[in-house]
């Protein structure tokens, strides 16, 4: 007798909906057909408008700020669960609060736990994020959890520029092991900024540890928020004698004046996803789509492949 897995359906919160609409072609259906109902003090109800009942299903979702996007999530899950949905996964290219994945000073929050916590609380079976800020949030849950690598699609871009005496950069020291894994797979050199904090998003002092003197320099890390850490770590590298200093970033928040920032940095290019959507476009800011990599894994898990051919690093 042949096993018949059933189908899978797509669906999106509303500020996903474009990245989920890439990610449906990419996968080869439609969208699926969810509301969202509004009442007159703001909150809101999602509503699933096609059966859903024994299949998986594919909830979409980034959750950056405002934290109505968690929120959202959270209703499509319990009403996936709710209406019988065989699996759950919570699709969440960018998950917000990951910096809060430890107590660093008395009396505050783990944050990213909570999340994990409040995803399988609702009825998530499955999630699949990228990039995370530390890898350990994995471990904040007892679900699976795909944890995918936007290397696998700067990685290719990086090579077609065919840059001549490449040192990929960490803006800092925390992401030493991410610039080491792209500078192994490029055969280049490292070099780390070294920062000083006065406050969260405000740099006070910044040294450059190794030589950049002409050198193309990349710089990598897993998101760009205010922009300011990019734009001091160019200006500083230019000034240590680099020819030309491009940034990847997965996740591009870009909050504030952030676009401001890069577009008046030494920063030659922004290479970002489309995890986040951008606020508006830039000639400084390349946007690669996401949207393949997560429809290919996508595919994976609904047939029950391995997914260990989807890591570069």
């Amino acid at each position: 007798m042949t096993h018949f897995e059933p189908e899978a359906k797509i669906f999106a919160c509303s500020q996903s909906k474009e990245l989920a609409e890439r990610i449906a072609k990419n996968y080869g259906i439609e969208l699926g057909n969810v509301t969202l109902s509004h009442y007159s003090d703001g909150e809101f109800q999602p509503s699933f408008e096609e059966s859903i009942r024994g299949i998986r299903v594919f909830l979409i979702c980034s959750t950056f700020p405002s934290a109505d996007n968690l929120m959202e999530l959270l209703l499509m899950i319990d009403a996936a669960k709710r209406a019988s949905a065989r699996h759950i996964t919570a699709v969440i290219p960018y998950f917000g609060l990951a910096r809060q994945d430890r107590k660093d000073k008395p009396r505050v929050p783990i944050g990213a736990k909570l999340v994990a916590k409040m995803l399988e609380t609702a009825g998530a079976t499955r999630v699949m994020t990228m990039d995370l800020h530390a890898d350990q949030i994995q471990g904040f849950f007892e679900k699976p959890v795909d944890h995918l690598y936007a290397s696998t699609i700067f990685l290719p871009y990086v090579e077609s520029l065919g840059l001549e005496n490449l040192t990929i950069a960490s803006p800092d020291m925390g992401g030493s092991k991410r610039a080491y894994a792209y500078a192994k797979y490029l055969g280049s050199e490292v070099v780390v900024c070294y920062k000083q904090r006065k406050k969260a998003n405000v740099i006070e002092t910044m040294e450059l540890i190794g030589d950049v003197t002409g050198r193309n320099v990349i710089l990598v890390d897993d998101m760009v928020d205010t922009g300011g850490t990019l734009a001091k770590a160019a200006d500083v590298m230019m000034e240590k004698g680099a020819l030309s200093v491009r940034a990847i970033c997965t996740h591009a928040i870009l909050s504030g004046n952030a676009l401001d920032k890069i577009e008046a940095s030494s920063l030659t290019e922004l290479i970002v996803t489309d995890s986040i959507p951008l606020k508006r476009q830039s000639d400084k800011i390349r946007v690669l789509s996401c949207a393949s990599l997560f429809a290919d894994v996508m595919h994976m898990v609904q047939n029950n492949n391995s997914i260990s051919n989807k890591f570069i690093m």
